[in-house]
Parts: C-alpha cells; structure tokens; sequence
C-alpha cells in the first residue's frame, strides 16, 4: 500500500508545483496495478470540483471494474469526493493523513466501504507546509 501512497503523494507534489492545493490521488486495482493518477487542479484550472480524487477518477474513464478498485488519497474526502466514491461503490479508500482535514470517511463506512488511514507523516507535512504558507488558498478550498 505504501508504493500506491507514495504514487498518490507524487501527485500531491505536482499540484503544489504547479501552484495548486497539494492533494493527490490513484485508483488501483487489487493487485496494485495503477490505473488513473490525478491531482487537485482547482487553482490550476479555475474549477472548484477539480479535487484530487475526481481529477483521478476523470483520468480513469469510462469503466465497468468501479467495485473492484481501491482509491489512494492523500488527504480525508471532502463530501464532493467521498459522494463520487460511494457513486461508484470503490471496494476501499485509502487515506494519506487526517489531521489536517476530517472528511467523510464514517460517510465512506457507513455505504460499506473499507477505510484505511495510513496516518503518513509525509502526507501531514506537505499539508501543513500549504497551511503554514498559503491558508487563503485551503480556506477557499473549503468554502470558508
């Protein structure tokens, strides 16, 4: 799980490269096999439901294996992205860290879907570093 995490923190990085919110994403089957990578792109793009998640699940296109995939994330789901994953019915989300933001995951559980939190200290530094420079960024990020 930890090479799909890194894969996914890889993502995260990119956004914040490229000026964006440090959130990224994979969708992967059982047997670890990447199948869509994706990254908040909601500066980048000027759209507010271009998440990590989504911008993965975008990437993936057009599929029939939805159940069968494990969503990789860097950060707790927001209720736009956890929506999308029980839309879907992902078999399991995986999530990077919790402490920055707490998402939808009892959400997530409660459609039957597995929750795993990996508690990466990596992923809690790249949102703190985007807390601790740009807060106006996250704080639009999250409606406030």
């Amino acid at each position: 799980m930890q090479q799909l995490m890194d894969a996914a923190r890889q993502e995260a990085e990119q956004s914040w490269q490229e000026g964006g919110i440090p959130i990224g994403a994979v969708l992967a089957q059982e047997d670890g096999t990447i199948v869509a990578r994706g990254h908040n792109q909601r500066v980048q793009n000027g759209d507010p439901t271009s998440h990590g998640e989504t911008q993965c699940i975008r990437n993936a296109g057009r599929r029939r294996d939805w159940r069968e995939l494990t969503l990789v994330t860097t950060l707790s789901p927001c209720p736009m992205c956890a929506g999308t994953a029980v839309l879907l019915g992902f078999r399991r989300v995986v999530i990077g860290e919790r402490k920055s933001f707490q998402g939808a995951e009892r959400w997530l559980r409660e459609a039957g879907i597995e929750v795993h939190c990996l508690d990466d200290p990596a992923c809690e530094a790249l949102m703190q570093r985007m807390l601790q420079t740009k807060p106006e960024l996250w704080a639009e990020d999250i409606g406030q």
